[in-house]
């Protein structure tokens, strides 16, 4: 492409990785192609439970870690199990399509 070497490109070590926005990875692989799978609102009610602490979001199942202690709640295990059988479904129409 003849574009100059850039030596000033960010560079994040392993240890690095847990203070990374996931988000921002996700928007940039997707800009270069990667196809993602965000649930949306398809968990249903679960989406919306405002009585307890609960990680995840349209994008998809999430923990609130805070500093490691905190476990996974059934809700966010159940949200998580949720992505995993909707995400499979949506490959295996693509699988189908080729």
């Amino acid at each position: 492409m003849s574009a100059p070497t850039k030596s000033d490109v960010p560079y994040i070590t392993p240890s690095e990785l847990p203070d990374a926005d996931g988000l921002t990875a996700i928007t940039q692989l997707v800009h270069h192609g990667m196809i993602f799978v965000p649930i949306g609102y398809t968990f249903g009610a679960g989406m919306f439970e405002m009585e307890k602490v609960k990680g995840g979001s349209p994008y998809g199942a999430g923990t609130f870690a805070g500093d490691g202690s905190r476990q996974p709640s059934e809700l966010e295990l159940e949200q998580a199990f949720h992505q995993g059988k909707y995400i499979a479904a949506i490959t295996k129409k693509l699988k189908g399509a080729a």
